[in-house]
């Protein structure tokens, strides 16, 4: 039977279990219940601005929006959020969907970290970024309303989520700073490693090769 949280109903189809299985096996109780969120408050905002959303592909972007920070799918040269995005889209080929749907759910994870954006491309793509400023950054709260807040909560508790969410930040790209340039990650590497140096887009423009 399908699940029901807050008035989203989760999709019972083999893509939407096979996606909370393969999330489950790779990321901790934290990252998953944080991506389960995302999920539901991306849709409860599509919903609140009258956006229809493929509630599978919204599933799949949500579930796998941070899946490059865990151990079995992360590299160390790209952005965490190109393999997360790399994945689902794989995924999603392999289950059928059409270039253009895995494409867009590509755009919406490799673009979830990139304010703006996406809320100006397909429904598909914005949901996750809906989601993910919702759930980390407590954006537009207002738009959903206490019962439903308190529902996905008690559905997916938010245990000690601050503190889990920079950690994971931090665990999955300390390894990889180069690919924080230009994003809000480095953030979180410059709060937890005192050494670590920022790339200066300024000192890049003024100091390349180019004579003028």
């Amino acid at each position: 039977m399908p699940e029901t949280i807050a008035g989203i109903t989760v999709p019972d189809s083999p893509l939407v279990r096979e996606t909370t299985d393969l999330v489950r096996r790779a990321a901790d109780e934290s990252l998953f219940n944080h991506s389960r969120r995302v999920f539901l408050w991306g849709m409860l905002k599509s919903a609140a601005r009258g956006r229809e959303v493929d509630p599978e592909l919204a599933y799949v972007g949500a579930m796998f929006h941070d899946l490059g920070l865990t151990d079995a799918h992360r590299t160390t040269d790209q952005r965490f959020e190109i393999d997360g995005a790399a994945a689902a889209q794989g995924f999603l080929r392999d289950h059928g969907r059409s270039e253009e749907e895995a494409r867009s759910v590509w755009l919406a994870i490799a673009l979830h970290t990139t304010p703006e954006i996406p809320l100006h491309l397909a429904p598909e793509v914005a949901v996750v970024t809906l989601g993910v400023e919702t759930d980390v950054l407590g954006l537009d709260l207002d738009e959903i309303s206490e019962e439903h807040r308190a529902e996905v909560v008690a559905a997916h508790p938010r245990t000690d989520f601050k503190n889990q969410i920079l950690h994971a930040f931090h665990r999955g790209m300390a390894d990889r700073p180069e690919t924080t340039f230009g994003t809000m990650n480095d953030d979180v590497l410059a709060h937890f490693d005192p050494g670590f140096q920022r790339e200066n887009f300024v000192r890049i423009i003024q100091e390349n090769a180019w004579p003028e």
